[in-house]
């Protein structure tokens, strides 16, 4: 069965279990994991930030990087698709206290026209007042869809002007620096607060880092442990973000050839795949789905008539090349 399903599905290597194994541990509660260290020193080094804080999932990292610089009863503006909106299941407004206003785009763009009619400032105690403004990047759900440097930067600068905060959910920002080139140090330097996935793409099993100045992360490691997130020898886990990290981040580039091969095999525009996600549309999402598990695909519906397929380190050529046969003919 090759599973398309997402990125996520991706199994530790060999060579993974090998540097999980025999990592050095101690008590990350205690700030006493070696491992742990290490990789939050090495990741908040690699987007140019104070520090980082590692989390078990990138629900969790964005819920405390949003938190960091969105205080209760105040409000973030993101897309309308974006992952903290649809799919981290209301915890901002139920753990947080924050509202969300959106925009909509339909590649999930930075769109500051759309921002400036929405953007509230402090007008005394009868509106919400807006705070931070969030964008992911890659985008989910508009398909995997790179957010070009120029608008981020743009961005940064329409916060700067009006004194608010930006958060970067960067589950799949390695994707993003594959497939432009962008410097990892750049995307960072748009953003106050960001999250950073290592087990999409990447490979890892578990993992995600929070990103922000010292004063963010110490604390969003209260709030971490409040929520049940402290971890003990969590080494083993770290490790295997820092192979995958050492190991498994140009590769990434495989992944993006395959998702344009299957473009071209269901009859999408390969331009328009930017990295490892293709989003396709049918008669009947859920006939479809079935009808692929039977031909032996794993696909999700991602609405009545729109597919996912995500290419990701457990499809090799040969697996993209026959996935791309079974779903063109279906």
């Amino acid at each position: 069965m090759i599973d398309l399903r997402s990125d996520t599905v991706t199994r530790p290597t060999e060579a993974m279990r090998a540097a999980m194994a025999a990592a050095e541990v101690g008590d990350d509660v205690y700030g006493e994991d070696p491992t742990v260290r290490a990789l939050e020193e090495h990741v908040a080094g690699l987007f140019g930030h104070e520090a980082a804080l590692f989390m078990p999932t990138g629900s969790m990292a964005n819920v405390l990087a949003v938190a960091a610089v969105v205080a209760p009863g105040q409000e973030v503006l993101c897309e309308a698709r974006a992952h903290i909106a649809r799919a981290e299941l209301g915890a901002h407004g139920a753990v947080s206290g924050l509202t969300m206003r959106t925009w909509s785009h339909p590649r999930g763009q930075v769109d500051l026209a759309a921002l400036g009619e929405l953007f509230a400032p402090d007008l005394g105690p009868y509106f919400v007042q807006t705070a931070a403004l969030s964008v992911e990047n890659t985008h989910n759900f508009a398909g995997g869809a790179v957010l070009p440097l120029a608008d981020l930067q743009a961005l940064r600068a329409f916060a700067d002007e009006r004194g608010v905060a930006v958060h970067l959910d960067g589950a799949r920002i390695w994707n993003a620096h594959v497939a432009t080139g962008t410097p990892l140090s750049s995307y960072g330097a748009v953003a106050d607060v960001m999250s950073v996935c290592l087990s999409k793409g990447l490979g890892a099993p578990v993992g995600s880092l929070m990103l922000g100045s010292a004063e963010h992360i110490a604390g969003a490691r209260v709030r971490r442990k409040r929520l049940g997130g402290g971890m003990r020898q969590v080494g083993i886990l770290a490790a295997a973000g820092r192979h995958a990290l050492d190991h498994h981040v140009e590769r990434l580039a495989d992944d993006h050839a395959h998702a344009r091969l299957l473009a071209e095999a269901v009859g999408a525009d390969p331009a328009g795949v930017d990295t490892n996600i293709l989003a396709f549309e049918v008669a009947d999402a859920p006939s479809y789905v079935a009808r692929a598990r039977e031909a032996g695909v794993l696909v999700g519906a991602v609405g009545a008539t729109t597919i996912r397929a995500v290419t990701h380190l457990d499809v090799s050529r040969d697996d993209a090349e026959r996935a791309a046969k079974i779903l063109g003919s279906l």
